[in-house]
């Protein structure tokens, strides 16, 4: 009988024949298959079950089959088919036969601004599964895949954790899970299940391929694996003087060493690589060498005492980081609509530790854009709204760091701000409704159609007539 390493072409399993073997890995074999009665080949997975196999090649199929089962989206590979074969259990999955980013990785260094470009890709990808209550626990270059719309798939979860699952693949290891070079400090110490766990991995890759190094080495044993817990990466500027201080600032906010100091979500660091004129520098963007021996030596003595932390799912760990949108529209000129927004934001973001908020405006175009000195007046006016924004915020005394600021331009300003809104992956939108009138009950207000068509909840904020409401 054929072993699973050695099909031969024309094989059959399912409903689908072996063309040819892709690939063969430590725990699995990949082999390109196509369905019998015709259709697009697809990507059949075994597992590798020989004699003297480790159990967590088996462990880490079946976490694998039942993540696949669960989540959907462009940012994973469809599952086509599973079951049981001749050759033991196997998976079926779309083929995505884009480049992975080992090749960028190959190449790098890279600009910032493709460094930039790509991250964000990932992030948004990362957030999205993170948002289906899944770690992907094995981030790598190899494991990420953009498709031909640009949009970055993730690949291999053998090794992921799922809020509503048995931890399979925990139970049949009794050691760290993950590649050396990209696990974060807490995987070292067997924590497993929180979304920022791959957020040090993101800022692992942003590393490589801004610099064209990895930030720790590629460690073989425990105790360089463990310096980790302890000792901060040489800061990128260090090894390639081109990269912006935002980037810096970024990625070594990504590889803090204590998950509380990380970017609180993937998303945000999306955010961020998509808008480097608002990232916040602190000390990490300018720093020039890596912190001392003493800082160490606290870290050190930290982890010698620190309990492990209580368990959440992902989606619990996102709970605590909402992005909250506010839609504000600075031509209305009614100051009680204005604190009645700062009201219900400070009301939303309230009990969470990790919330941020976006202001935003929608300014559309004007005929007077159309005229030779057009470029002119519309920095002018983006500049006037931006200022109209910051002034509507201060009341609120909320820290500069978790604030961001934006004025969209578009005809359509519910299209525009439900855009965002789905851009950013926020999770809460607040706009106020300016009041009533036959015209707008006509044509459907602003906040009534981004309420019916948002992609996440909205708070439609209003004012008694009568309250300072210009309608």
């Amino acid at each position: 009988m054929e072993s699973a390493a050695h099909l031969k072409s024309g094989t059959k399993i399912a409903a689908y024949g072996v063309q040819e073997k892709l690939r063969e890995g430590g725990m699995a074999v990949l082999y390109r298959v196509a369905p019998i009665d015709g259709g697009q080949p697809g990507l059949l997975k075994l597992p590798k079950l020989d004699f003297g196999s480790h159990p967590a090649c088996y462990a880490g199929f079946e976490v694998e089959q039942m993540i696949l089962g669960r989540v959907e989206g462009p940012h994973v590979p469809r599952l086509l088919a599973s079951g049981e074969s001749d050759f033991g259990p196997y998976l079926v999955m779309e083929h995505i036969a884009g480049p992975s980013f080992a090749e960028y990785a190959a190449a790098a260094p890279l600009p910032a601004e493709e460094v930039a470009r790509l991250g964000a890709i990932l992030a948004s990808a990362l957030h999205d599964l993170h948002r289906q209550d899944v770690v992907h626990h094995d981030l790598k270059p190899s494991h990420v895949i953009l498709r031909e719309n640009g949009q970055a798939a993730l690949v291999d979860f053998g090794l992921a954790f799922h809020g509503h699952l048995p931890d399979l693949a925990a139970a049949e290891s009794g050691k760290s899970l993950g590649t050396p070079a990209y696990i974060s400090p807490e995987q070292i110490t067997g924590v497993r299940g929180d979304p920022r766990s791959d957020v040090f991995s993101l800022g692992v890759i942003l590393y490589l391929l801004a610099t064209g190094r990895l930030p720790f080495g590629d460690p073989a044993s425990m105790t360089g694996l463990r310096r980790r817990l302890y000792f901060d990466p040489l800061p990128p500027r260090c090894v390639v003087g081109a990269i912006p201080e935002w980037l810096q600032e970024v990625i070594l906010h990504c590889l803090e060493v204590h998950a509380e100091a990380r970017y609180a979500t993937a998303a945000q660091v999306a955010h961020d690589l998509m808008h480097p004129d608002q990232v916040a520098l602190t000390a990490r963007g300018v720093r020039t060498k890596r912190a001392g021996l003493l800082v160490a030596a606290g870290r050190w003595l930290a982890a010698l005492t620190s309990a492990l932390p209580p368990h959440k799912s992902p989606t619990a760990h996102l709970a605590l980081a909402p992005h909250v949108l506010v839609a504000i529209d600075t031509d209305c000129k009614s100051e009680a609509l204005f604190q009645a927004l700062r009201d219900a934001t400070r009301h939303v973001i309230g009990g969470e530790r990790h919330w941020r908020v976006s202001c935003i405006n929608v300014l559309p175009p004007s005929l007077l854009t159309e005229q030779e000195e057009g470029a002119e007046i519309m920095r002018g006016l983006h500049m006037q709204r931006l200022i109209e924004l910051h002034h509507w915020a201060q009341p609120l005394g909320l820290p500069q760091e978790r604030l961001r600021f934006h004025v969209l331009e578009g005809s359509v300003v519910p299209a525009r701000v439900i855009e965002h809104a789905r851009a950013s992956h926020a999770d809460h939108i607040i706009i106020g409704a300016r009041g009533s009138s036959g015209m707008r009950r006509f044509l459907g207000s602003v906040s009534s159609r981004v309420a019916a068509e948002a992609p996440c909840s909205v708070t439609v904020v209003r004012v008694a007539q009568g309250a300072g409401m210009d309608i």
